[in-house]
This record gives structure tokens, C-alpha cells and sequence, in this order.
């Protein structure tokens, strides 16, 4: 059992009151961390706020060689980093890896971007003014990650912050707070300055409501459900802090018969069942067009049923474990749901009976819209299937939704491609790509899947305030 603190201005604090954290492979506890209470975090924002005007007055450069150094220290970690994603999430360990060197990408690139938040020098409308517009940090950040990919999704935040000039305060999820303390303990190698970033786990509700009632913190960025969302929406009105928020998705993948078959199906394969299927961007939805649908399910089908599931420590495999078990059941709820409406189950579906919360991975086709699995994240290994006819019946369907984060088109006619990117309600479309996350392109949704964006240039501009100076007097 492995024993870990919080990091508070600079130092490791521990605290006799912790939380386990577990293994969803095995259902059993392998480490527990400290917590810290409302006090601390009141307090963990006041030294952020004494860290504030040194740690925005170092030049950008600076900055940038600190994160530079951040990213140096999780790449001689990587296999130790890794292996304790793959432990406290069950993703495979191969796709802990991947996540890793994602998030050495983030920082290195707002390490240099840090560099370029620039102001402009705007023409003037009289002869006695001139006009500046200047880029300022917006000043304490309160971080709160997520545990799908706790890691890389934690630096989304991080990295911009710090580049940007302000101090930041990470809570992890309680269910995967060991990658924070493995990217807080790079922190520490690098040399930042104490209060310029702080770790701190413990009740969700009591660190996010001390975040937004403090007006000392002046941002909350979060990723996580739409409905925890709107309570931080609510809770930022009384002291209009402001809000970054990467929300929930329902993301539609639309197969036309003229795609490169082999290419769609594999990337469907990755949309639907990377990290497990627990991704907000995963596909939710996979519309096929009718010439190809019987054929390209049961190409899918195929796959799938070669998968090889368990523990994400052991080699070659593709599908983990559900993160607890509460995630377990509502995927078997969904299941259920749908076929008590009509649809079909053509593999998988079953848990499997054995230790740690696993589900084999289910196909259904022919699910009817009014299925739960058609308007809710599913966050597990289900793929959904449906077949349709036309571009614009497929793109009512696809667009039928109050989420909007991700969307994913396979078709060779280029002008098509372009026309549903176009016309798709989404803040991330894969034309062709499985994979379209990148750092230097922005990331976040449309509608309910949240506000503003995460990585490139929109993913600093979210930490700086924008401030008109208006020159009179020297003309």
C-alpha cells in the first residue's frame, strides 16, 4: 500500500484523514492520499495569490523554460507515470503511455506559446489618442480534472495556466489523485516556485465551492459531466468568476458507403473503444449508411470479438476494466434499456466473472432513438449502431442532441466531408481521423458540452484578461 500527501506552497503535507484509491482490475485498494479541508484550500489560495505578482512578472520566457523543464522530468518518468494511470484507471498500459507523451506535448507547446500572448497597438480615431491593447493573467486558478484521463486532461489546465503567468491549485479526481501526485513531484524537479502550483484532494464539493466563493480565485477551469457543470455555472454568479468547462458529448460517427471500408472500420474500433470507451468524445452513436450497414457490422462485430480484456498491465491488451462498479451497472442499464426498446445484441453485453468491475464488449443495432444509450454518454465498451439512408436525414439525427463536444465523418467525396463538417454542431470534427485532439488546435463543445476551449492559442487566451490602455496627453 502505497501512501501519498497533497502539495501545499511548496510542501508535502500529510493529513490523518484519506481516501483509498482503487483498482478497478481488481476491486481492491493500493494506495490511499491525504485530503485536505476548506480551510486548507482557503489557505492554499491565499499563498497563490502571495506567489501571483512574482510569478507573472517572470518573463515569458522564463516561464516557458520552467515547463520546458516539467515536461523533461514526466519524460525520464514515463514507465513509472504510466504504470500508475494504468493502476488507479485500468486503461491499458500501452494507452497510459500514450497519454503521457500527450501530456509532455501540452506542456512543451504551451511552454513556447507562452511566448506569444500578444497585445496589439490599435489605430487611433483621434489625433490626441493612442490605443494599446495588452494581455494580463487573469490571476488564481482553481484546476479540477477529471479521471478518464487524469493525467493529460490535468495538464490541459495546468500547462496554460502557468504559461500565461497565473498560479494554479490542481484537484484530481479522488478515483485517480496518483498521476496528479506523479506530475506534482515533476513539478517539484523543476524548481517552481512554492504557491505557483499547489495539489490538493479531498471532497469535491467543499474544494469547488471554496474555489468559486473566494474571490481570491479568479478562474475555475473543470472537465467532467454537463450536470456538475451547471452547479459550478451556479455557483460562479456570486462572484462572477470565470469559468473554462469541458462538459459531457454524444458523439455521432456517420459511415457513408463511399469511405475506405477498412480505414472506417478501424476507425470506429479506436472511437468507440479507446480508454475503454470512458471518453467524452468516444462515439455514442455510429450511423451507417444502409448499402454498407449489414457488412460493416459485421466487420465491427469481427474485431471485436477478438478483443482481449483484463488487467491493463498485462500485455496486448485492448479493453480495461470500467472504472468502479457504479460505471458498470448503468452500462448493463443501457443495455437493457435499449433492448427492452427494440434493439439487438450481436455480441457481448455481459460482465465478466472475475475480480475488478470488466464488460464485455457489447454491439447493438438497430437502437431506436428514444433508447437511453441514444441521448446519454454511455462511457463504457457499447457500440450503437443504426443505419440510415440520406446526408440529411443522418445529419438531423446527428445534430438531435444537446451535447456537442465531438463528431466523426468517413467518406472519400471531399465536398461531402467538408459540407457535414460544416453543417455537424460540434467543437471537434474527425473527417477521416479517429484521433483529431491535438495541442495546438482548440478543444471544447458546442451547446451543453461547455464553454470556451482547451490547447492551442485559445487554450492560453482562456488565462489572460484582455486590457485596453487609452493614451491621451502626449500627442
Amino acid at each position: 500500500m502505497e501512501h501519498y500527501q497533497v502539495y501545499l506552497n511548496g510542501t508535502w503535507v500529510d493529513s490523518p484523514k484519506r481516501i483509498s484509491v482503487m483498482n478497478p482490475a481488481t476491486g481492491e485498494a493500493f494506495a490511499d492520499i491525504a485530503t485536505v479541508d476548506r480551510n486548507q484550500v482557503r489557505k492554499a489560495l491565499g499563498d497563490a495569490e502571495e506567489a501571483f505578482p512574482a510569478w507573472s512578472g517572470l518573463p515569458a520566457i522564463k516561464r516557458g523554460d520552467y515547463l520546458l523543464a516539467i515536461a523533461g522530468e514526466l519524460t525520464s518518468r514515463t514507465e513509472k507515470i504510466a504504470r500508475a494511470i494504468t493502476m488507479e484507471n485500468g486503461k491499458p498500459l500501452t494507452q497510459s503511455k500514450a497519454e503521457v507523451a500527450m501530456t509532455i506535448d501540452h506542456f512543451r507547446w504551451f511552454a513556447e506559446e507562452g511566448r506569444r500572448a500578444y497585445g496589439r497597438w490599435v489605430p487611433n480615431q483621434t489625433d490626441s489618442k493612442r490605443h494599446i491593447i495588452m494581455k494580463n493573467p487573469v490571476g488564481v486558478v482553481g484546476a479540477i480534472a477529471p479521471w478518464n484521463f487524469p493525467l493529460m486532461l490535468a495538464a490541459r489546465k495546468v500547462g496554460p495556466a502557468l504559461a500565461a503567468g497565473c498560479p494554479v491549485i490542481l484537484k484530481p479526481s479522488s478515483l485517480t489523485p496518483v498521476s496528479a501526485v506523479e506530475l506534482t513531484r515533476c513539478v517539484e524537479m523543476a524548481g517552481l516556485p512554492k504557491g505557483a502550483f499547489q495539489l490538493v484532494v479531498g471532497n469535491s464539493s467543499e474544494i469547488a465551492s471554496e474555489m468559486l466563493d473566494n474571490p481570491i480565485c479568479r478562474k475555475v477551469s473543470f472537465t467532467g459531466s454537463s450536470a456538475v457543470g451547471k452547479l459550478l455555472i451556479a455557483g460562479a454568479a456570486k462572484t462572477c468568476t470565470s469559468l473554462s468547462l469541458e462538459l459531457g458529448g454524444n458523439a455521432p460517427l456517420i459511415i457513408f458507403a463511399d469511405a475506405d471500408f477498412d480505414k472506417a472500420v478501424e476507425g470506429a474500433m479506436t472511437v468507440k473503444f479507446r480508454n475503454t470507451g470512458q471518453s467524452c468524445v468516444a462515439a455514442n452513436r455510429i450511423y451507417v449508411e444502409r448499402s454498407v450497414y449489414s457488412r460493416f457490422v459485421e466487420a465491427f462485430v469481427k474485431k471485436v470479438k477478438v478483443m482481449k480484456i483484463g488487467n491493463g498491465l498485462e500485455p496486448g491488451i485492448d479493453i480495461g476494466p470500467i472504472i468502479n462498479e457504479e460505471g458498470l451497472q448503468t452500462a448493463l442499464e443501457f443495455i437493457d434499456d435499449a433492448l427492452s426498446k427494440g434493439a439487438r445484441l450481436v455480441c457481448g453485453g455481459k460482465r465478466l466473472n472475475v475480480s475488478g468491475s470488466f464488460l464485455e464488449p457489447a454491439v447493438l443495432t438497430d437502437v431506436p432513438d428514444t433508447a437511453l444509450c441514444m441521448n446519454e454518454e454511455i462511457f463504457a465498451p457499447v457500440a450503437v449502431f443504426v443505419p440510415f439512408d440520406t446526408e440529411e436525414e443522418v445529419l438531423a439525427k446527428a445534430n438531435s442532441t444537446e451535447y456537442g463536444l465531438a463528431a466523426y465523418v468517413y467518406t472519400s467525396n471531399l465536398n461531402r466531408g467538408l459540407m457535414m463538417s460544416e453543417r455537424l454542431q460540434a467543437g471537434s470534427i474527425g473527417l477521416n481521423d479517429a484521433v483529431p485532439a491535438t495541442s495546438n488546435c482548440p478543444f471544447g463543445g458546442f451547446k451543453q458540452s461547455g464553454w470556451g476551449r482547451e490547447l492551442g492559442i485559445e487554450g492560453l487566451d482562456a488565462y489572460l484578461e484582455t486590457k485596453h490602455i487609452s493614451i491621451g496627453g502626449f500627442c
